[in-house]
């Protein structure tokens, strides 16, 4: 990779079927697609060589990109517990191929990264899709025939983007005993 970006972010959508992952550049403080797609899973029966897969593909696409950060999103709760226990497998394997190569990790939930991009926390994917499209300035027909989990993983790349742009807020005092204690001037 050249050195044209100020700051490259992997986002990553778990699955176990099928793993999007988006890579987004940032040039001079604007976010720009770099690459999105899926990680194909289902021709493997077995679930441990499907994790094997996740390790390998990620290892590979952090070693091409480069990047300086990751967004995952986190798993929401669900009702099959066997699925969520998959789920939470493929994620930690992704997260270990990135901190492999000493990459930072960001989680986010999904309605955050709905929210972020969309102004939805409930925003179908094909919503966000769209709002990516736009915002990212991508042709619609470079979004053709691409897997939603791609635009997820390139969301949850884009929601940090926006997350890390955000000024921290200084934090105050956690009780009004604390802030009694640190301004004894300011209470009668």
């Amino acid at each position: 990779m050249t050195n044209q970006w100020d700051k490259i972010i992997i986002g990553i959508d778990p699955g176990t079927n099928l793993m999007g992952y988006g890579i987004l550049g940032v040039s001079r403080g604007k976010p720009h697609m770099i690459a999105l797609g899926v990680i194909k899973l289902n021709r493997f029966e077995s679930h441990y060589l499907r994790l094997r897969r996740i390790y390998e593909r990620v290892l590979g696409l952090v070693e091409q990109y480069l990047p300086d950060e990751m967004a995952i999103e986190a798993p929401f709760f669900g009702k099959n517990v066997q699925s969520m226990l998959k789920l939470g497998r493929a994620q930690g394997v992704a997260m270990a191929a990135a901190l492999a190569r000493d990459v930072p990790i960001a989680e986010y939930e999904p309605r955050k990264i709905k929210q972020a991009i969309s102004g939805n926390g409930a925003a179908s994917k094909e919503q966000v899709r769209e709002m990516l499209r736009r915002i990212l300035n991508i042709p619609a027909e470079t979004l053709e025939g691409q897997e939603l989990d791609a635009t997820d993983g390139l969301a949850a790349a884009l929601c940090h983007f926006y997350e890390s742009q955000r000024p921290e807020l200084p934090s105050g005092p956690k009780s009004w005993k604390e802030f009694i204690a640190k301004n004894p001037d300011r209470v009668k």
